[in-house]
């Protein structure tokens, strides 16, 4: 039984195998694939052995020798399906612009292949020799490649430029690998000498008319032209000298063929204190003609500002920052310097002014420095007012008259600040005319306009306090208003009043003034709340010196010995010198027998507060000696006569806490 179940397994196994083998061949038998065709060929002539005969000769097995296979069924199969599945159907345009292409590579090889190598003319002019007629000996040039190109001569010569221009790049790049400099910054440093590359290109081709250059490929000739101008050593000092890659490759470009021109001129830099990175962009601004200039002429320039309060020593940096000076000549220069010395300034002013803007003088033209003078003089300048303002604050010169001035005053018109207003703004804190409007001032305005600050006291406030708008809205008067508001006691209805009544509190240091100031009065006794209040009758009063302070509350304590209720009463007490006020009025007081509170005591004239004590004592000694003894109706009256005159003379924001009278001893 079991012979018998081997022998149907292996004739049913045969039968499959013989059937695949039918379909695979009749199915790839139409392919249009030659290897395919191949294939299924060979396939056809594979031989196969029977396994009915093997299984039923099993006594002739020791004779039995099975025939080599070349190939078996499942590879077949898998070759085959592969090579149908990839047989794309390729265009016949492909092949002609394949061929095309291939042609036009195929003529710039030859092309390259001549130019590089060493040719033999025949007459002036001439690429390439058929034969030549002075001796047959001589090898016969490189294939006709006048013919390559024959319907376009052009396409032939700037096939031929753009090939030397390649090699001189390489020659460029051979050289800088041999000066040891990196692959990055050599591939850097060349692409940007396509000026210098033509050059070579040019110098090389020149150089063919020499009788030692004469049998030398081009190659060689413009690699003699590269060492024989010393670029790489330049490169290396420029490098040395802090001068980017950008730079140097302008600066050979800008040198015409005469790099030797940018050594010297770097040379007197360094001479005059200019050095490092500055060097390279004094050369790259200096104008094209720097490097033609002759020392003379640079000399003579910085003489005639040496001589009118350009120190040396600043020089360097005043030509770095400025180089168009350089360029221009000595007439121009006494052209520029009178425009400034005509206005009033002296030689040291105008030193100092050159030395902290330099592009004061060279950077503009004279027809925009006049435009400007002008405007100032709008203001209510004179010439010379313009000259010391223009001395203080050279920068103004860089400002834009109608994208920086005009929106300006517009908007400070806008606030009511009058022309006398504006007027100071430019005299106090000129640099608010050089800032942002959009950036800068509006969001400080809208800012103080939340805070509860009116428009028209914005206005005054700027006026009072112009360096307020050069402030950091976000580093310097926030933090302010918030430390204000949070550790001195200010309540949020009264922090716009602070702030307009003493502007100048954005200006302190919160942590080395603000806070000193506030602990300082926490430890007299003061509360948190009434020093709130006291900061909103009299701002100032944290712009004090504690060490201005603390004498003058010794004083009133010890020697006057007052409460401390009066000093929270007038906290502008301390507002009064110690010596040339307090003082010697409290002599007065003390010598007299009597007492004023401190308001009447300290804020009035000589004159007011002589009269004062003069009242005061001719009512104590009437009191004294019991004559003409004075009702209370008489004295209510001579106090509030005493108030209305006082309220006359200082007015009612310095007696917001107008009250009292003078007291008896």
């Amino acid at each position: 039984m079991s012979t018998l179940r081997r022998l149907g397994w292996a004739s049913n196994l045969n039968a499959r195998i013989r059937s695949a083998l039918n379909d695979t061949q009749t199915r790839y038998s139409k392919s249009t694939n030659p290897l395919v065709q191949h294939l299924s060929n060979q396939n056809s002539q594979i031989p196969h052995q029977n396994f009915e005969n093997v299984v039923e000769n099993e006594s002739d097995q020791e004779n039995f020798r099975p025939k080599t296979r070349t190939h078996n069924f499942k590879s077949t199969n898998f070759l085959l399906k592969h090579l149908s599945d990839q047989n794309p159907q390729i265009p016949d345009e492909y092949y002609e612009n394949f061929g095309e292409k291939e042609a036009d590579r195929e003529k710039i090889r030859l092309l390259e292949w001549s130019l590089v190598s060493q040719r033999n003319p025949i007459f002036p002019g001439s690429i390439y020799s058929q034969n030549s007629p002075i001796n047959d000996s001589v090898e016969t040039s490189k294939p006709p490649l006048n013919r390559l190109f024959a319907e376009d001569d052009e396409k032939l010569l700037m096939k031929a430029v753009e090939i030397r221009r390649k090699v001189s790049f390489e020659v460029l790049m051979e050289a800088m690998k041999r000066g040891k400099f990196g692959i990055t910054y050599s591939t850097n440093l060349v692409s940007g000498l396509s000026e210098f590359i033509d050059f070579v290109m040019i110098k090389a081709a020149e150089m063919k008319r020499l009788p030692e250059y004469k049998h030398l490929t081009f190659n060689a000739r413009a690699r003699a032209f590269v060492d024989e101008s010393n670029i790489v050593p330049l490169i290396r000092w420029l490098k040395h000298n802090k001068l980017s890659h950008p730079q140097i490759a302008k600066l050979i470009c800008m040198s015409r063929g005469n790099p030797g021109s940018i050594r010297r001129i770097v040379e007197w830099l360094k001479s005059k204190h200019a050095h490092g990175r500055f060097l390279g962009a004094a050369l790259m601004k200096a104008g094209d003609n720097i490097l033609d200039r002759s020392l003379e002429e640079l000399d003579e320039i910085i003489s005639y500002l040496e001589s009118n309060g350009v120190r040396m020593e600043w020089m360097g940096y005043v030509i770095t920052r400025c180089p168009q000076l350089l360029s221009y000549d000595i007439e121009e220069v006494k052209t520029r310097t009178a425009f400034y010395l005509d206005m009033g300034m002296n030689e040291k002013d105008f030193g100092t002014m050159v030395f902290d803007f330099p592009k004061v003088l060279g950077y503009f033209t004279l027809e925009e420095m006049n435009q400007k003078v002008n405007y100032l003089k709008e203001f209510g300048f004179s010439h010379e007012d313009v000259g010391r303002l223009l001395a203080f604050k050279p920068q103004l010169m860089a400002c834009s008259i109608e994208d920086r001035w005009k929106p300006l005053v517009k908007y400070l018109y806008y606030l009511g600040v009058q022309r006398d207003g504006m007027k100071r703004i430019l005299a106090i804190k000129p640099m608010v005319y050089c800032v942002d409007l959009e950036a800068t001032i509006v969001p400080k305005v809208r800012f103080l306009q939340d805070i509860g600050i009116r428009e028209d006291a914005i206005g005054n406030m700027l006026v009072k306090f112009p360096s307020l708008l050069t402030y950091s809205l976000q580093k310097k008067i926030r933090p302010v208003v918030i430390f204000l508001l949070t550790k001195a006691g200010v309540k949020q209805k009264d922090i716009g009043k602070v702030i307009a009544l003493g502007p100048e509190l954005l200006g302190c240091n919160i942590a080395n003034k603000l806070e000193v100031n506030v602990k300082y009065f926490l430890s007299l006794g003061i509360t948190l709340k009434v020093l709130g209040e006291m900061i909103a009758d009299f701002p100032m009063l944290l712009r004090y010196n504690v060490d201005v302070l603390r004498p003058k509350y010794r004083y009133l304590r010890r020697t006057m010995v007052r409460p401390l209720h009066d000093v929270i009463e007038f906290p502008r007490f301390f507002s009064y010198s110690l010596e040339h006020r307090i003082i010697p009025r409290h002599k007065v007081l003390v010598e007299n027998r009597i007492n004023f509170k401190l308001r009447y005591m300290l804020a009035s004239t000589d004159e007011e507060f002589a009269e004062k004590v003069r009242g005061a004592v001719e009512r104590r000694q009437r009191f004294e000696s019991g004559i003409g003894a004075l009702d209370d109706s008489l004295l209510n009256f001579q106090a509030v006569d005493d108030s209305s005159k006082l309220s006359s003379s200082q007015g009612p924001q310095q007696l917001s806490k107008q009250g009292g009278e003078c007291g008896h001893p």
